[in-house]
């Protein structure tokens, strides 16, 4: 009897990501249809950029050829270096910095944003290596990067995002859209 009541409140326990972070989201990023990433906000203040699960990225079956962290000649997401208590040294982000490139094996390319201004902590070198991280796992081990956003900023830098509900509601509304004849 024990087994079963165990084997149901392991079925319903939260994830880790559900339990301690924040899910909001960018839809549609810079008007390109379905380009949405996803920012996991933890209670202290730290943000992770992953891909939402609508990306195309996450679609039929693609598969990853590159992804590039640098995003001019004189800018690499890669040199970021930080230090110290006040994390130091970091990249300083808006909304729509490039992030990192990501071309999947029939040419598509993607630009992923950082969609939050703040500083830029780490970025996930990990993906370089192993890619299918990014398609198996993006809220997790396939994250893009992490930001810190400004002290005074933690609370506003919400305010262009959409909550969960209301991502889901654009998504549907899209749903509906494509599935009507033009």
């Amino acid at each position: 009897m024990d087994g079963i009541e165990q084997k149901d409140t392991e079925e319903e326990a939260p994830s880790v990501i559900d339990r301690y972070y924040t899910r909001w989201y960018r839809a549609d990023m810079k008007g390109k249809p379905c380009e949405d990433h996803c920012i996991l906000q933890h209670s202290n203040r730290i943000c992770v950029v992953t891909l939402a699960e609508t990306h195309p990225i996450l679609q039929s079956g693609r598969t990853i050829k590159s992804i590039n962290y640098q995003i001019s000649d004189g800018c690499s997401r890669l040199n970021n270096k930080v230090s110290g208590k006040s994390k130091r040294g970091g990249q300083f982000l808006t909304d729509f910095a490039p992030l990192c490139r990501i071309t999947c094996t029939d040419e598509t390319e993607y630009t992923i944003y950082s969609c939050i201004r703040g500083r830029l902590l780490e970025v996930n070198e990990n993906i370089l290596k192993t890619p299918t991280l990014l398609l198996e796992r993006p809220s997790t081990e396939g994250y893009i990067a992490v930001i810190l956003p400004k002290f005074e900023e933690s609370k506003s830098i919400t305010e262009n995002l959409l909550s969960r509900e209301e991502f889901e509601s654009v998504v549907s509304k899209r749903n509906v859209a494509e599935s009507q004849p033009s």
